[in-house]
């Protein structure tokens, strides 16, 4: 077990091993899973509305075209995801790709779209919305539990970051144009607020906190936007490693591979011109991070009543 001692001595650099999974340009590579059933990965390019599917041993990967902006899944069974998209959550056919509208989610709102999101432990399913020019205030977080949608956090600009404590007693968030990382108390049977949100750790460095994900051992691991690394921070709000990544603006972790012991990330370029990639070779690919840090499987989504 580790030390989560509240030391506040900000960590050095690491590089670890990397290797690009997928030399593919996202314009901006976002909402990143994994199905360790079919040791598949998966992951969206938000404003070029792409699906990336990439099975991890054979090294396959495979495009799918959106009808729409989407930028998150989760798993419902082996044959169907839950997507986040631009007016709501849809059903995904894997057989066929077809999409069926689940829950609108802001439909009549042409001015936002959908962001970040994870599924808890119990199987809701924490999704978010933000302007599409990242509107001050535009945005917000949502959960499916049983069937029902309840609006949890509203005023956000950029959400990010949602992910949950293995337990599922305590959620994480954050505004990205705050950069102050919040966590908050969580019924671990339904998934739903038990208190309000207080902040966890401060952003006042490079960059802007991003997509998130928790280890098994509650480390909290964080894409910085803009600074080129993954953070990991303590439940007790210490930022305790900062592992290298070849692009500039990494935007979501999730733990990948039989033993969930390697981090795929993604990466964009979006606002960002030729001389500045040029200045960042990489930029917009996925990779595959060996950390030495063990990770667990994404909660399956639960979207009925029961």
């Amino acid at each position: 077990m580790r030390d989560f001692s509240n030391s506040r001595i900000e960590p050095q650099l690491e590089i670890v091993p990397t290797a690009i999974l997928s030399a593919h340009r996202c314009h901006l590579g976002e909402g990143a899973n994994y199905d360790s059933a079919s040791d598949t990965a998966w992951w969206f390019d938000i404003l070029d509305r792409r699906l990336f599917e990439a099975h991890l041993g054979s090294g396959a990967i495979t495009t799918h075209a959106l009808p729409a902006m989407a930028s998150a899944l989760a798993f419902i069974d082996h044959g169907h995801q839950l997507l986040s998209a631009e007016n709501g959550l849809y059903i995904r056919d894997l057989a066929n790709g077809k999409l069926t509208l689940h829950t609108p989610i802001e439909a009549d709102n042409p001015a936002t779209r959908s962001n970040d999101a994870r599924a808890h432990p119990c199987g809701t399913f924490w999704t978010s919305t933000m302007g599409r020019k990242a509107e001050q205030g535009a945005g917000a977080i949502y959960a499916l539990h049983r069937g029902e949608l309840t609006q949890l956090f509203a005023g956000l600009s950029i959400p990010n970051a949602i992910c949950f404590a293995p337990d599922g007693a305590t959620g994480y968030f954050t505004d990205t144009r705050d950069n102050v990382l919040l966590r908050v108390a969580l019924d671990p049977a339904t998934g739903l607020p038990d208190g309000a949100p207080v902040a966890l750790y401060v952003h006042r460095g490079e960059g802007g906190l991003d997509g998130a994900v928790v280890d098994a051992e509650g480390l909290i691991w964080c894409a910085r936007w803009g600074g080129g690394c993954v953070d990991a921070y303590s439940p007790a709000g210490d930022r305790v490693r900062t592992l290298r990544v070849p692009a500039r603006q990494p935007s979501c972790p999730a733990f990948v591979g039989a033993d969930f012991r390697q981090m795929l990330v993604t990466s964009a370029y979006q606002g960002v011109d030729e001389a500045a990639r040029s200045a960042d070779p990489e930029h917009g690919r996925t990779f595959l991070l060996d950390i030495g840090t063990q990770g667990r499987p994404e909660p399956r989504v639960k979207i009925g009543t029961a």
